[in-house]
Parts: structure tokens; sequence; C-alpha cells
């Protein structure tokens, strides 16, 4: 009889396992019925997969990966504010210790476009004058996971 309850427990615990386990989104719709349904969504840049723009110049993207949760965030449809494409967009800043700049806020904001391309943009404040130290543009593309794209969504 134990063997038996040791069973149903086992095959509960598995279930329970597979639903809480990340969804990956493919592409701008399953995001935004994701986040319209109230889930939270991370993405996880491969920096390195990215296009790398600083002063509009192209540069060598970094072999990094950074990571954001898209809460809070806001949509916008083709031409709301004078936009060519629909998007959702999502920005955080934190305080970090940067071993170049000491201690900055970081800011980062990720769009992620109608037409699948994402643009995400990092910059690094000075903490009381706010003047920006760095400033950065990665461009990419939501991944499916099996393609060599470097931006990937999860629903939680």
């Amino acid at each position: 009889m134990r063997a038996k309850w040791f069973f149903v427990a086992l095959v509960l615990s598995i279930f329970a396992m597979a639903a809480a386990a990340p969804r990956r989104l493919n592409n701008f719709e399953s995001l935004m019925k994701s986040l319209q349904s109230g889930h939270i969504v991370k993405v996880v840049i491969e920096y390195g997969k990215c296009k790398l723009e600083i002063d509009g110049q192209a540069q060598p993207a970094p072999e990094a990966i950074g990571g954001v949760k898209f809460e809070p965030w806001e949509y916008f449809a083709k031409g709301v504010v004078r936009n060519d494409k629909a998007y959702v967009v999502s920005s955080e800043t934190v305080l970090i210790s940067s071993a170049r700049y000491g201690h900055v806020y970081n800011y980062v904001r990720v769009r992620i476009y109608e037409d699948q391309t994402v643009e995400i943009t990092a910059k690094y404040l000075k903490t009381g004058s706010f003047e920006v130290v760095m400033d950065e543009t990665f461009r990419g593309t939501i991944s499916t996971g099996k393609d060599k794209n470097g931006v990937h969504l999860w629903q939680q």
C-alpha cells in the first residue's frame, strides 16, 4: 500500500515540476499573449550573437550573457508614438559596482518589435550627476531555440 502512495506522490511531483518549468516564447505574438495574461517574462540576451553599436559605429559584441525581467512593461501599437512598428518595452535601473567606473547606475531598456527584432540599450550613469559614462546599443532577433539568434524569451 505504501508503494502505491509513493508512486502517486512521485507522479504528481513530476507533473508539478513540468508545469513549473519555464516555457520558451518564440515570437512577438506569443510574448504579447503571455504578458497580457499576466505572466512574468524573462529575457536572456547572448550579447555576442547581437550587433553592437557605440556612437552609431558597429563594434565587436562581447561574449557576455545578461538577463532582465520584463516588469514593468508598456505596449505601443504602430503609429501611437510616431513609431513605424508596434513594440513592447521594459526598462530597469540598478546600482552596481563597475571595475572601471566605480558605483554607477546600470540602466537597461529592452524594446521588442512586432517583426521579431530587439533593441537593447545599456547605459552607465554616475551616481549623483547622472552623467552617462557608457552607452551601448545592441540589436538582435528573438530566438526560437533552433537558430543562432541571441534573444531568448521565457514565460515563468
